[in-house]
């Protein structure tokens, strides 16, 4: 690629998201593994945890996945003992999807080890900066959402 096309790629937004959220995988993988679990896990364990009980359904809502990615992830997550599914007794079309003991354990040290890794990926921007990125972020996803 010349210098010129390089440098105006390098200038978009898109470009740049997409390689930032990759270099931010290629690290949190790592520091995750040791819990069993991968981002996407991590996801769904934190909907589960902050609203509980929480049908299948509304999980993947607040995650923004379809319903077959949503399933794959409960069984993974079921298979290792961090979830169990029940019927709800409201609506027996429902799935309810909770944390087990040993998911809150995952959940608190993956999720310890996340944002250890996240405090060093923005420790470059200083602290008020790193802020100032992740709540620009938040608005941006918070306006599209609607």
């Amino acid at each position: 690629m010349a210098a010129g096309q390089s440098e105006a790629l390098a200038s978009r937004l898109g470009y740049l998201l997409k390689h930032v959220q990759q270099q931010l995988a290629a690290v949190a993988g790592p520091a995750m593994a040791p819990y069993g679990i991968d981002g996407r896990q991590l996801a769904v364990l934190t909907v589960l945890a902050a609203e509980h009980p929480l049908a299948q359904h509304d999980a993947a809502g607040r995650l923004g996945v379809d319903r077959t990615t949503m399933v794959t992830l409960i069984d993974e997550l079921e298979a290792n003992g961090l979830v169990e599914r029940h019927r709800s007794v409201e609506d027996r079309r429902k799935n309810i999807v909770r944390l087990t003991k040993a998911g809150q354990r995952c959940l608190d040290g993956a999720g310890r080890a996340r944002d250890e890794v996240e405090r060093e990926f923005l420790a470059p921007l200083g602290d008020e900066l790193g802020q100032q990125f992740v709540r620009a972020l938040q608005i941006l996803a918070g306006a599209r959402q609607g």
